[in-house]
């Protein structure tokens, strides 16, 4: 018996097609990727967090006044002398050197006085020779005023004749003429030494007043003279020395700004040689003519306190201050300048905030002492994180200490 072909493959299974995929491993991969993150992030909220110690940023509540000029000028002495001899001589010695002090009268040098002793000791002998040419005639004065009278009385017993009485009385009026002569040559021989006595004292050369010796211009055995001697070797000075009380600032503001200046006005100062040392001044005179060349005028400003680092000479900036009522410019916010520190040529500061670090960029200004004053990137109450650690880095979890 034979069976129908087209029934029997009716009845084959078909294995030509792949069977039905499962979704259960897709599922497993999804799984194990959600487990893996939120361990992650667990791991990070669960990360220690670190002890800091913070500071709260404080407002300043005003900054530097408006500056109405700036301005260049030099420290100069008002006291300032070249110390230099009353008379011309060989110096003996010199009894100082720069960078000494000295007071008012004090000794500097000596000057040879030898040829001046010699006409010293001429006018004393004079002055001693005249004195006792005055007693002389003082003695013979009294004998011919006792002569004249004696004269006198035997001319009126007519006793002695009228010549005779006559020349009594020319002999008498004789030697008081030549005493008061005598006396005025006394006066003249008195004021002879005491003109040699000074010039002998002028060889002493002394500090005409109180101050430092700046420059040492002589040596022993060199020739002093009060004039100059024009081309030779005679010096005429020995020294300088400046009154350091005396110091002050002048320079020189142009004519077109003038007007920005006035007498009493702040100024401060800052010296070339210390580029971060603010020196109060104020204004002590305006000086009343221009100088046509430079078209400028010339202005004194005097230091509130002086400070043995000021020295003559030395370059100077100096700032007016506005005398107007104008606001003061903003200053920002103080900090500890412990809390500042640089990444990449840039200013950076940690902030605390929710219990995390979050790192800022923020403009110094001027350091004051040991703090820091923010310009910008910071407002007043943040607190900062004071010497923060190298590792601790912006999104850290941390902790406060209490103070």
């Amino acid at each position: 018996m034979s069976l129908n072909q087209d029934a029997l493959n009716q009845l084959r299974i078909d294995r030509s097609g792949s069977p039905p995929k499962s979704p259960w491993p897709v599922i497993g991969v999804v799984v194990l990727l959600g487990v893996g993150g939120a361990m992650v992030y667990g791991w990070k909220g669960l990360k220690r967090a670190a002890a800091v110690e913070t500071a709260a940023a404080v407002e300043i509540t005003g900054g530097a006044p408006q500056v109405a000029l700036n301005a260049s000028g030099y420290v100069t002495a008002r006291r300032e002398a070249t110390v230099s001899s009353k008379v011309t001589g060989q110096i003996l010695d010199v009894l100082f050197e720069e960078g000494q002090k000295v007071e008012a009268g004090q000794p500097l040098a000596h000057v040879d006085p030898s040829n001046l002793q010699t006409s010293l000791d001429l006018a004393k002998a004079q002055y001693e020779d005249a004195r006792a040419a005055l007693g002389e005639t003082q003695a013979q004065l009294t004998q011919a005023e006792s002569e004249f009278e004696r004269v006198s009385a035997l001319a009126s017993n007519r006793i002695a004749s009228g010549s005779d009485l006559d020349k009594a009385r020319a002999d008498a009026e004789s030697l008081r003429a030549r005493l008061a002569r005598e006396q005025v040559e006394i006066t003249v021989a008195e004021k002879q030494v005491a003109t040699w006595q000074q010039q002998v004292d002028d060889t002493v050369i002394r500090a005409p007043f109180a101050g430092v010796i700046v420059s040492k211009d002589a040596q022993p055995g060199e020739i002093i003279s009060p004039l100059s001697a024009g081309g030779s070797f005679t010096r005429t000075g020995i020294g300088t020395v400046v009154d350091m009380s005396s110091l002050e600032i002048e320079v020189d503001v142009n004519e077109n700004y003038i007007n920005r200046v006035e007498a009493g006005q702040k100024v401060d100062a800052v010296l070339d040689a210390y580029a971060d040392w603010h020196l109060p001044c104020k204004v002590i005179a305006i000086i009343p003519t221009a100088d046509r060349q430079k078209g400028t005028v010339k202005v004194r400003i005097g230091f509130d306190k002086l400070d043995p680092r000021i020295l003559p000479d030395m370059g100077v900036k100096v700032s007016f201050e506005s005398t107007t009522a104008q606001a003061r410019s903003a200053a920002g916010v103080r900090i500890p300048g412990s809390a500042v520190r640089s990444e990449n040529d840039q200013s950076i500061v940690l902030v605390a905030r929710n219990g995390r670090a979050e790192r800022r960029a923020v403009k110094i200004g001027e350091r004051q002492n040991e703090n820091a004053v923010v310009e910008s990137g910071l407002t007043a109450g943040e607190r900062v994180i004071l010497n923060a650690p190298a590792d601790l880095k912006d999104g850290d979890p941390i902790q406060e200490k209490q103070p």
